[in-house]
């Protein structure tokens, strides 16, 4: 009789614990001591991660945080209000992570921060605005927003570290299901080809490796393996050659053209999300739809051939 895993539960696997959710086993890491040292230490990492991922030119300094947002309030135009505004984000989260490197500053002088600090309070007060600006910027594919970037440094700053990474293997096994959702499409709409044989087991392949490398820190040992395994795996959907098509086959095709499209649309997207290890459902459904229109069209093409 199987046993229904729960969501949380720990195994080891290979020597390595794991933590389950939604499906997937995630190897998952020891948090480290919850202090203010911690924290910021941890903020200032999600902070590399944001600005890494978002669109240029919205990473300002905290201390012109007055001026962005009056170029915000004064601007009309709504596409460069909305511009304006995720530079305002960016600022607002500046100005929060300048004030909690401070407070760590004093306290290992010797002064107790209390959590009703005014500056503590300031520093929350910044950083859930910034996650309310933060709607306004988009993903460096220029696709859509990823909310949970801009909410991932306010959870880290008002949440024990404990339950802050464990609410992050939640969103890691959202991710994971947004990578096969993409590389199960795409393997779906080759599998039959017999122009690309084997390609759909490359693709199922890549998304084992994204799987592992949303799951691995950047401090592991074990990165550059995974991330060489990651790239290495995509380059052989890209560049992965068509055999002719057999004498008399008469079903329909998607032409070559577009197949090569999707493929390095689906890698890119893939990639997008391994790297964000956040899910990004626009994007997939913007890219599903036009695998649709793709299989749409080879089917009017054989039908115009049959016509004619």
């Amino acid at each position: 009789m199987n046993k229904t895993v729960i969501n949380g539960a720990r195994k080891e696997i290979n020597g390595v614990t794991n933590v389950f959710y939604d499906g997937y086993w995630i190897k998952c890491y020891e948090p480290p001591v919850d202090n203010l040292i911690a924290k910021k230490q941890l903020i200032q990492s999600l902070t590399r991660r944001l600005f890494n991922h978002m669109e240029h030119g919205i990473n300002i300094p905290g201390r012109l945080l007055d001026d962005v947002r009056a170029a915000y309030d004064a601007e009309q135009d709504p596409r460069k209000k909305r511009v304006k505004g995720a530079m305002l984000a960016g600022a607002l989260f500046n100005r929060a992570a300048d004030i909690f490197t401070h407070l760590v500053e004093l306290e290992a002088s010797g002064v107790e921060i209390l959590p009703e600090n005014d500056l503590m309070h300031t520093c929350g007060l910044c950083l859930r605005e910034a996650l309310d600006f933060g709607k306004l910027v988009k993903h460096r594919n220029g696709d859509e927003g990823i909310d949970e970037l801009w909410g991932e440094p306010f959870k880290a700053f008002i949440m024990p570290i404990d339950d802050f990474y464990e609410s992050r293997y939640v969103k890691i096994a959202m991710t994971m299901k947004n990578i096969d959702k993409a590389a199960e499409y795409m393997a779906g709409c080759i599998r039959e080809d017999p122009r690309f044989p084997g390609l759909d087991q490359l693709l199922l392949e890549y998304a084992k490796t994204a799987r592992r490398k949303c799951e691995t820190l950047r401090t592991d040992a074990d990165i550059y393996d995974v991330w060489s395994d990651f790239v290495v795996s995509g380059e052989s959907v890209t560049e992965f050659e068509p055999v002719e098509v057999p004498p008399g086959y008469d079903q329909p095709l998607v032409d070559v053209i577009d197949v090569r499209h999707m493929l390095k649309a689906g890698v890119r997207l893939i990639a997008f999300i391994t790297r964000a290890r956040t899910p990004m459902p626009v994007s997939t459904e913007n890219f599903l739809n036009e695998c649709e229109r793709y299989k749409k069209r080879a089917c009017r093409d054989i039908e115009n051939n049959v016509r004619f």
